[in-house]
């Protein structure tokens, strides 16, 4: 991607509903459980643009590190200084440097996520938290996903699991972008058959259609709502997951 293709995707995390609706639901979430707590060291892996980079310091000081090199200039001439490009297998801080780590929509990018979760966990000080986004259900595989070059998708299960086998402590894991999944299972069920048909775009994905501003502006507050509902439940089933976990 070149510095055009970097600003573009950085307007879009600013204006299209997923991207805006899940940072509201992201950051209600972390409100409440980082509640009481400042000047926390954040550490957020796989900050690609920097979209999340700029909110994160609400908690404290933030650090950000993504294997993409490109990424990691675009996010310094945004402002962003202590970004550092390096792998999520290798991290290149001291154990117990950091009181958050965030894993916004990456952990389904690297190969070995129990690996990764290793090293957050080797990272993480005493009482630290971790919070985690990923896709949902195998089954809505698509191109898109292909393109965006993830290993797998994930269930609330599978998450847990995860967590537990890298031996840090769920906290709260649930479902989420839940009132929009009867509009997008069809949909993503229409992409995979045009693909199967041969007849799906080359490059298309989700973000490929344009969405008018009245519908954008309907989608975000339909799925940002659903933060008011993460307060008192886990929801049962939705296109994402996220947790959060601590290391004890």
């Amino acid at each position: 991607m070149d510095r055009i293709a970097y600003e573009t995707f950085a307007k879009l995390e600013d204006s299209h509903f997923w991207f805006v609706s899940r940072r509201r639901i992201f950051f209600d979430v972390l409100d409440r459980e980082l509640a009481g707590r400042a000047g926390l060291r954040v550490l957020e892996i796989g900050c690609g643009a920097g979209g999340m980079l700029g909110p994160l310091q609400r908690y404290g000081a933030v650090h950000g590190i993504d294997i993409d090199r490109e990424c990691v200039e675009f996010c310094r001439r945004r402002g962003f200084q202590r970004v550092l490009c390096g792998s999520g297998y290798e991290l290149p801080f001291a154990d117990g440097t950091f009181d958050l780590v965030c894993l916004f929509d990456t952990m389904e990018h690297i190969p070995d996520d129990a690996q990764s979760l290793r090293e957050v966990k080797r990272v993480l000080a005493p009482g630290g938290r971790v919070f985690v986004s990923v896709p949902a259900y195998q089954w809505l595989w698509s191109q898109n996903d292909r393109i965006a070059h993830h290993h797998r998708r994930y269930t609330a299960h599978r998450l847990r699991s995860a967590m537990t086998a890298a031996a840090l402590q769920p906290r709260r894991i649930s479902y989420f972008n839940s009132f929009l999944l009867p509009l997008i299972v069809p949909a993503v069920l229409w992409q995979k058959l045009m693909d199967r048909l041969g007849r799906l775009p080359e490059g298309y994905n989700n973000t490929s259609v344009r969405v008018p501003r009245l519908l954008n502006g309907a989608f975000t507050a339909l799925m940002s709502s659903e933060r008011w509902f993460l307060r008192r439940l886990r929801f049962p089933f939705g296109h994402s997951v996220l947790g959060v976990a601590a290391k004890d």
